[in-house]
């Protein structure tokens, strides 16, 4: 179990530290669109991207936050398909 955890708590960070970028890299795409409308063509779908990321990261927390709860809630712990999901979660699968 520790090194499950430590696993978890380095998804935590990884989402945490991504989200962070993204929202920065986001931010600045907002200002560029807020000073020329006309580059929204080019930087609009850069903007999607950021978002999609973040939300994808949001997925990624509520995952990890289910196979917690589930942990916490069952005495035998975490199940086969759990694992494997905390797994591919780890290595960036979807």
């Amino acid at each position: 179990m520790k090194d499950l955890d430590r696993y978890l708590e380095d998804a935590i960070n990884n989402i945490n530290n991504d989200r962070e970028v993204t929202k920065s890299l986001l931010e600045d795409v907002m200002i560029l669109l807020s000073k020329n409308d006309l580059q929204h063509k080019e930087v609009g779908p850069i903007a999607a991207k950021y978002v999609e990321t973040l939300q994808r990261s949001n997925e990624q927390l509520v995952k990890i936050a289910a196979l917690l709860q589930k942990r916490e809630t069952k005495e035998q712990g975490l199940t086969s398909s759990d694992k494997e999901e905390l797994f591919d979660l780890i290595q960036g699968e979807e």
